[in-house]
This record gives C-alpha cells, structure tokens and sequence, in this order.
C-alpha cells in the first residue's frame, strides 16, 4: 500500500507531465517549446525514480533529456531564427482534424484498455517487477513481447532520417 504522500508526488509527476506536453506542441516559440519537452523529459524520469527503477530514470535523463534535447537546440539555432513566433497555421478542414483525433483517441484507448484488461486476466500476481523481467517482456519474442515493434520503428526512424537528408539536399 502506498503512502499518502507517495500517491501525491505521483500525481504532481503525471500533472506536469500533462501540462508541459500541452506547453510543448501548443507553443508558438520554438526555443520554448524544446525547453517544455525538456521539463517533460525530466518530470517521465520523475516517474521512473518513484517506481524505483533508478538506472531506466538515469538512462532517460542522460540520453532523452541530455542527448535528444541538446539536438533538437542544435537543429532549431542552425535552421531557424529562435526568437521569431511561427506563423499561425489556418486551415479549412479543422473539423474533420477534429474528428480524426477523436476517432484517434477513441480506438487507441479502446486498444490500450482491452490489452490491459486481457493481461490483468493472464499475468499472476507479482509484488515487483524486476528490471530482468521487464527487459524480458519489452524484447521478447514470444506472445504479448515487443521485439518486432520496437524493429518497426527503428526501420520508421532510419527512413526519417535519410528522408530527411533527402530534404536537406534539395535546399
């Protein structure tokens, strides 16, 4: 069981992490926005310490926090004016952007909440995960383990990559 004061740093974690990554797309300044992501970044290592996974917490500080923040500034003060606001988008089919996040919303949360519903049914009982188990379940390759996902979007990442070198050659 959990205690009181437990159960409300876990609630500040999940509030900030909702309100920096509203901040963060909802910016108008692009420094700003890449500062949001980095409070965002850190608030999810947040998370991870109160689930007492330490090194999980460590390894996003240093690679996410540290390591992808500093070259998304890096990209943004090479390509761009930091300080300018980015124009405001207008668009004539905002209705059916709405619709389509809705519609989004709505089979991604019907998919998370049937996979959870169908695991709490199968999984025993455990008091604590350890980080064997979980690294274990994350790159298996057995029924309900993510090892072909996470080479999926390894292989999505790389074409973005190349596409976008791609782009940056037409200029």
């Amino acid at each position: 069981m959990e205690s009181v004061g437990s159960i409300i740093m876990l609630g500040i974690i999940v509030l900030s992490i909702i309100v920096f990554s509203v901040l963060t797309v909802t910016s108008r300044k692009i420094l700003r926005s890449a500062t949001y992501l980095l409070f965002t970044l850190f608030a999810t290592a947040g998370i991870y310490f109160h689930l007492d996974y330490e090194f999980l917490g460590a390894v996003q500080i240093a690679v996410y926090a540290g390591g992808i923040v500093v070259l998304f500034v890096f990209s943004i003060l090479l390509t761009s004016h930091p300080g300018d606001n980015s124009t405001k988008l207008t668009s004539k089919k905002r209705v059916l952007g709405l619709v389509a996040a809705v519609a989004t919303l709505a089979v991604a949360g019907y998919a998370l909440f049937s996979r959870c519903a169908d695991l709490c049914k199968t999984l025993p009982s455990m008091d604590f995960i350890t980080m064997d188990k979980l690294g274990e379940n994350l790159m298996g390759t057995g029924t309900g383990q993510y090892l072909l996902p996470f080479e999926a979007i390894s292989v999505l990442l790389l074409a973005c990559i190349i596409g976008g070198i791609v782009v940056a050659r037409k200029r």
